[in-house]
């Protein structure tokens, strides 16, 4: 499937409405250029959700970096951010026995799931019309198995997902280009400690 042309057929569908879109976020930086192109279609609320990260200093890092972001950013409609429970144990609890696997392999699989699965949650019980995730603007996530989770958890809890590969129409050089216009911290690792233990191997 071609998740962006997908998604240009989501947005169609509703270009006479202002749908309500629950946004899971990892950081400021990938959900710039998301946030640039969906605010003209959707009343948002970013869900930063996100008990991968290593430690509470680069969580705080990333959260603040985002809520600046939000303040910044020029918008149409409504964008505000929920703050998810940070509580790495539940990351660390899918992890277990995958401490090895590479990045874009089974961890990094579940690690999607974890945070896809509470943004669906949330989403539902609160009302929204959709959710999706801004993980698929980066290179380093697999968009096609975000989008695969995504179906399975729009099935599972009856809520519209929003399939996406944020990353096409040059979302990601987008992203970088924002990024430097308003200065935002660039993390160089995703966020958990396999992943920071494998960039200093490098």
């Amino acid at each position: 499937m071609n998740y962006q042309l997908k998604m240009e057929e989501i947005l169609e569908e509703n270009k006479d409405k202002i749908p309500t879109l629950l946004l899971h976020s990892c950081c400021a930086p990938c959900s710039s250029y998301v946030l640039e192109y969906l605010t003209n279609h959707f009343d948002i609320t970013i869900l930063f959700y996100n008990p991968n990260i290593s430690s509470r200093e680069e969580y705080d890092k990333r959260l603040n970096e985002l809520k600046r972001l939000v303040s910044e950013i020029p918008h149409i409609n409504k964008i505000e951010i929920v703050e998810g429970r940070y509580e790495p144990k539940e990351f660390l609890q899918i992890a277990n026995g995958l401490e090895d696997a590479p990045e874009r392999g089974e961890r990094c699989f579940k690690c999607y799931r974890l945070r896809l699965e509470e943004a669906a949650k949330y989403a539902k019980l609160n009302g929204f019309d959709y959710f999706t995730t801004t993980l698929s603007i980066s290179p380093h996530k697999d968009a096609q198995k975000l989008n695969e989770i995504g179906s399975e958890l729009e099935k599972e809890y009856s809520i519209n997902y929003l399939y996406a590969d944020f990353k096409k129409r040059n979302g990601y050089k987008r992203s970088i280009e924002l990024s430097k216009q308003y200065d935002l911290y660039r993390q160089d690792f995703c966020g958990c400690i396999y992943s920071k233990i494998a960039k200093r191997g490098e």
